[in-house]
């Protein structure tokens, strides 16, 4: 059975869903990252060249912003610090906690490294799934290496964009080890979080692309895996997508089904219904198979050869990958072969009122 996954011809800023998710860091995680970064911004003071020992003492004294920052840190941890050094030893004490925080492979937040190889960029914190998401899309189109691990944060707080583009990278081993489970996965997670009560139309192209990519998972299963074939369900998960969402793959995929048996009681009628739904909306695959069943007549289908031969030119003039889609080519040889001069005049007129719409 040629089943057909949604392709990837869709904008991906059509989607700007955002899910408020929690922070991953406790409020003492926060805490310490502010008193980290609190003293790294004291000791960055030595680090500029025109400076003295001195004047960075001076800069990180007890009575300047940064360092008073620091301290009101502390007390929200309720642990102020005690002023039981001495003056010098106190800001002697500042500098070496400053460059011993510089020095330390936990600054990945500002991309220090105390490794001797600074080819392998930190991994960014980002403030929220949607942060992430965007760094994700832009990494992917720079190269960076931690672009799909931004998606990846992205995905985990409900970004159904990242979702999708994870879903269908682990579907084709695209950027990724192919992972049909992941990919399941992933999906999932779009159809569960969609509220038809309350639908985003932003976002329903990738919805409807999920459902058609699990009802293809659920007809054929994954093997060794718990997802065993069940093609019933996945004529739910195509009916849902062919009729709330009028999509072109669902409705095809749907006449499919009817086609074969699948799932349901073989229906020629609906399946000329959902092909000529998705035929109209361009899809090549519908407008080849309908142009045959058309061309031919089927099991209460009355031929109507010019148009079916109509259909079938369409599907032939377009853009074909001519190994894979070599049948379509096959059926529109066979069928211009075999039809006279008149029905290949009255499919041209049907042709032409056709892409007069």
């Amino acid at each position: 059975m040629e089943l057909v996954l949604p392709g990837d011809n869709m904008l991906l800023s059509t989607v700007v869903r955002a899910s408020p998710v929690k922070a991953t860091l406790a409020q003492g995680g926060k805490g310490m990252a502010k008193l980290l970064f609190g003293q790294i911004a004291c000791s960055a003071h030595f680090l500029r060249p025109q400076l003295s020992v001195r004047q960075w003492m001076r800069a990180c004294s007890m009575q300047q912003p940064a360092v008073g920052k620091v301290t009101r840190i502390h007390n929200e941890f309720k642990t102020p610090m005690r002023r039981v050094l001495p003056r010098g030893r106190e800001i002697l004490l500042s500098y070496l906690v400053g460059m011993t925080f510089l020095s330390s492979p936990l600054l990945a937040f500002d991309g220090a490294s105390s490794n001797a190889d600074d080819s392998k960029k930190p991994l960014q914190i980002f403030k929220d799934p949607r942060s992430a998401l965007r760094a994700g899309l832009a990494g992917a189109r720079s190269g960076d290496e931690h672009w799909i691990d931004a998606l990846k944060y992205a995905a985990a707080g409900g970004e159904s964009l990242a979702q999708w583009k994870l879903g269908k990278m682990y579907a084709s081993g695209d950027g990724v080890p192919h992972d049909d489970v992941k990919a399941y996965e992933y999906f999932s997670q779009i159809v569960a979080s969609y509220d038809d009560e309350s639908p985003n139309w932003r976002i329903m192209p990738l919805v409807a692309n999920a459902y058609v990519a699990l009802g293809i998972y659920y007809l054929n299963g994954i093997t060794n895996t718990k997802i065993k074939p069940d093609p019933r369900h996945a004529m739910a998960m195509f009916q849902y997508a062919a009729i709330n969402f009028g999509d072109s793959n669902a409705q095809y995929n749907l006449a499919r089904l009817y086609l074969d048996g699948a799932g349901t009681s073989k229906d020629s009628r609906q399946a000329v219904r959902w092909l000529s739904l998705a035929a109209d909306k361009n899809h090549y695959y519908a407008q080849a198979l309908l142009g045959q069943i058309l061309f031919t007549g089927k099991e209460g289908i009355q031929p109507q050869r010019a148009r079916g031969l109509m259909w079938l030119t369409l599907a032939r003039e377009a853009q074909l990958d001519t190994h894979k889609d070599s049948w379509i080519i096959d059926l529109y040889d066979k069928a211009m072969a075999s039809a006279s001069a008149d029905e290949r005049q009255e499919a041209l007129a049907y042709l032409e009122n056709f892409l007069k719409k």
